[in-house]
């Protein structure tokens, strides 16, 4: 199963994230197998909003160990956390992801509240988008929105990516890739003949 859990800051916690960046990151190596997408959002000025992460993981109990067991939640650092049944409609990792780490902006771009359709659509081009799918009730039977990453321009482009008058609200934060700089996918380091973790 997948999952998105999104933990957005509690205001003024960056001193915290900043003393705890080596407990999170150890923590989350525990699960760079199970990665789909990591990574913080950010407001204008660079200073951290939140932080994303797309595991596959066993079932729900072991999403929600994952997302409160984490060293930031436990310390106080986050406001309040989103933790949602996902699928991956890509089909790959943010590793496989052919514009790499760097160049551009990146989004992360939450369509809420879905008012009519079954289910999201894949934009017909795809070449920028890093993740995409559906965020899903509990027993993920049941659409109740769509979480993006993207590539684009600016905020105006990445909430494109997603028909707005499908959503009750669609909201767009700045958002770059996430964990250790010298971190490959589970993919890209088997292609390199390394051993896995």
């Amino acid at each position: 199963m997948e999952f998105f859990c999104y933990h957005s800051d509690r205001l003024g916690s960056a001193p915290l994230r900043q003393k705890l960046v080596e407990e999170h990151w150890s923590y989350m190596d525990r699960y760079v197998e199970q990665m789909i997408a990591r990574g913080p959002t950010l407001a204008d000025d660079g200073t951290p909003t939140g932080s994303v992460h797309i595991p596959s993981l066993p079932d729900p109990a072991a999403a929600r160990a994952f997302a409160f067991d984490e060293p930031n939640y436990q310390a106080g650092a986050y406001r309040d956390v989103v933790l949602r049944r996902w699928r991956n409609m890509l089909g790959r990792t943010m590793w496989d992801f052919s514009g790499g780490r760097t160049g551009g902006n990146r989004y992360l771009v939450l369509g809420l509240g879905p008012e009519q359709g079954a289910g999201p659509v894949l934009p017909q081009r795809q070449d920028e988008l890093i993740a995409y799918g559906p965020l899903l009730s509990d027993d993920g039977a049941t659409w109740v929105g769509t979480a993006v990453l993207v590539r684009a321009t600016g905020p105006d482009e990445a909430r494109a990516v997603l028909a707005t008058d499908r959503y009750a609200e669609v909201e767009s934060h700045n958002w770059m890739f996430g964990g250790r700089p010298d971190q490959a996918s589970p993919l890209q380091r088997s292609r390199r003949g390394e051993p896995r973790l």
